[in-house]
């Protein structure tokens, strides 16, 4: 068969996947309109395992098990059930004497939030040229984009030389348990691509994030004399000044080729503040939760390190909080960094994908949140890269929604990836 990025074979791959317009909405649209949050992928995953069996791939479906996560519990954090949360793995086997490829999308989503802030169906509304619905964006469309591209090659008579593994998998969103779980199952390919939301993207590097619980001590008292008390949040505001300039330090200082486009590389986040029992009282507690970015190349245990250091010179010098020291936990999933060489067979694959298709090269750059693309990189020690429809800064919030443009894009650009990759025969 002629070569993945013949001019005739890539305008073949456009027409055929231009010509399931349609149906590639109507797919996401019954994925979006399927509730997968994070600890409830059942039903969606039963979705698709129908439309894969469909399309003639050997399946294996199976639930992560305690014991087998638990060694690991510290980069996928804790779990509060495993059973009914099925991961995927649809095998279409190749001939033999060629790549294989792992493809890999999480079907979990976060919570939809209050309703009266969309102002779109949460459960998908088509409205132009765009999708709406929770998972639309992040990370369904990119699901959908690889189906679509299977879809193409089986319409055109392709058959692989090398295996293609389509895999799906539950809790990206809180750690990553069924990434891990492809891993530790023994699952490996040449190379994988997540087709997280990356606006088409070549992202070769993750950042990383460490989460963090920290608790301040203060001392209780009547409003009426609140100068009798001492403030818990007072005195977190200390320590939160603390971890500002920390970041504020860290932007001026690190540097890394793929993240010199952003502002805040390696930002510190709060995200929950507990305190206080009553409202004329003088917190006597505070609970902060938070997560702090890191950059690849940077080691989780060394910067945790450095973060209670800093802590600990901002509370030796309050007199309160050196003789009530606050007291720093890390908990829950921690995401390390990770990141392959931009020059790595599978980023040059991808990046000749894209241009066949769109005539110009791929934006080449990091991200600075954590994915999946780790856990493959880490421990299953295979090349892995980033690359999907859709626009991460409209993921988690209200009216997420997907350019249906972008994902036809980025499914004729999976379908030349995988023919190249892979290797094609003849029927």
């Amino acid at each position: 068969m002629q070569s993945a990025f013949a001019t005739e074979f890539v305008r073949s791959i456009s027409q055929a996947v231009d010509a399931r317009r349609e149906q590639v909405v109507a797919l996401l649209l019954r994925l979006v309109s399927t509730p997968s949050v994070t600890g409830s992928e059942s039903e969606v995953q039963d979705l698709v395992e129908r439309e894969l069996r469909a399309r003639g791939l050997d399946i294996d479906r199976w639930e992560a098990q305690p014991e087998e996560i638990e060694p690991y519990a510290e980069h996928v954090g804790y779990q509060d059930r495993y059973e009914g949360r099925p991961n995927l793995i649809g095998r279409w086997p190749g001939r033999g004497g060629g790549r294989s490829l792992l493809l890999n999308a999480h079907v979990d989503t976060v919570e939809v939030g209050e309703h009266s802030a969309w102002s779109h169906d949460p459960a998908g509304e088509v409205v132009g040229d765009l999708v709406y619905g929770r998972g639309s964006c992040d990370m369904k469309g990119g699901l959908v984009a690889f189906i679509g591209a299977l879809d193409a090659l089986q319409s055109l008579g392709v058959q692989l030389k090398g295996d293609l593994l389509l895999n799906t998998t539950v809790g990206e969103e809180n750690g990553g348990l069924g990434a891990l779980s492809t891993v530790l199952r023994g699952y490996r390919a040449d190379a994988a691509v997540i087709a997280e939301p990356t606006r088409l993207a070549l992202v070769p590097a993750q950042g990383g994030s460490i989460v963090f619980r920290l608790t301040v001590t203060g001392r209780a008292a009547h409003a009426a004399v609140r100068d009798q008390g001492v403030s818990a949040l007072d005195k977190f505001l200390i320590l939160y000044q603390a971890l500002l300039a920390l970041e504020a330090e860290r932007n001026r200082q690190l540097r890394h080729p793929l993240y010199e486009h952003l502002e805040n590389k390696v930002p510190i986040n709060v995200g929950v503040l507990r305190a206080g029992v009553w409202p004329s009282t003088v917190p006597e507690q505070l609970v902060a939760e938070g997560r702090i970015g890191l950059l690849p190349g940077e080691e989780m245990a060394t910067f945790r390190h450095e973060v209670e250091r800093r802590l600990a010179q901002a509370a030796e010098r309050d007199e309160w909080l050196r003789a009530h020291p606050p007291r720093l936990e890390w908990f829950s999933g921690q995401f390390a960094p990770a990141e392959i060489p931009v020059d790595a067979d599978i980023c040059q694959a991808v990046a000749r994908a894209h241009e066949a298709v769109s005539g110009r090269s791929p934006v080449v750059q990091g991200v600075p949140y954590g994915a999946d693309m780790r856990l493959f990189i880490l421990f299953g020690h295979m090349p892995c890269v980033l690359y999907g429809p859709g626009d991460v800064t409209v993921a988690h919030r209200a009216d997420e929604h997907l350019s249906v443009t972008e994902l036809l894009q980025a499914a004729k650009t999976f379908a030349v990836l995988i023919a190249d990759w892979c290797g094609v025969t003849s029927s």
